[in-house]
């Protein structure tokens, strides 16, 4: 479902200097699996996971997803397919303090519509089940815990029903309870839903919950 060949991204670095943080990374990803990307911080992980997302584009190489080139020289919709096929979980939860919960999981439906639909409203619940938060459907951000949002923002980034769901450093803010917690429900995810993850994180822990572990060191993925 997903094919990386060669890819290669660099950022300017002092007078006409560049420093390559990518150079040349190759990965094939199949539906459903559940893949981890390990490295120290400030190897890539994040600007391999914004090229994933398509928020980024390569200096060179190949992307394919789902069958789609995703290439900057097309006239191609890249907001459109982050919002079909694409979910994000970030460290920082991201959730806006003036929606209540169902209100911040059912936002990514808004792309398209003028408000959520009663298929829609009745999946957010479905989710918020699944990772045990329906009871604060109607709390704001700033009426719960840490892992509390945590377990929001996967339900927000599940309500399109992705494709893929990328996962920079999720439980990077979480105590270690509420850190397997986070990494108990991703596995979860990926067998009941069959949601393909990739998750990029330095916690071995973390990681450990992946089938497949990359390590990115040196610009390279091994």
């Amino acid at each position: 479902m997903i094919k990386l060949s060669c890819i290669k991204k660099s950022f300017p670095d002092g007078e006409n200097k560049r420093n390559e943080v990518l150079c040349g990374i190759n990965l094939s990803v199949e539906r459903g699996e559940f893949i981890a990307i390990t490295g120290a911080s400030g190897s890539g992980k994040t600007t391999l996971l914004s090229i994933l997302g398509t928020l980024m584009m390569p200096d060179s190489g190949a992307y394919i997803l789902d069958n789609e080139e995703i290439d900057s020289s097309k006239n191609v919709d890249y907001a459109g397919i982050r919002n079909r096929k694409i979910g994000f979980v970030f460290q920082e939860h991201r959730l806006m303090p003036q929606l209540d919960l169902l209100g911040n999981i059912l936002l990514p439906t808004l792309a398209l519509q003028s408000k959520a639909d009663k298929v829609q409203k009745e999946y957010a619940h479905s989710l918020m089940e699944m990772t045990g938060i329906v009871s604060l459907s109607r709390h704001y951000p700033a009426e719960i815990s840490g892992g509390e949002a945590g377990r929001a923002a996967l339900c927000r980034a599940l309500i399109m029903k992705p494709l893929v769901l990328l996962a920079d450093e999720p439980t990077g803010q979480l105590d270690s309870k509420n850190a397997q917690n986070i990494v108990s429900l991703l596995k979860k995810i990926n067998g009941e839903l069959g949601t393909t993850i990739l998750l990029v994180s330095h916690s071995t822990e973390t990681v450990s919950a992946a089938e497949r572990v990359f390590t990115l060191k040196n610009g390279i993925l091994s």
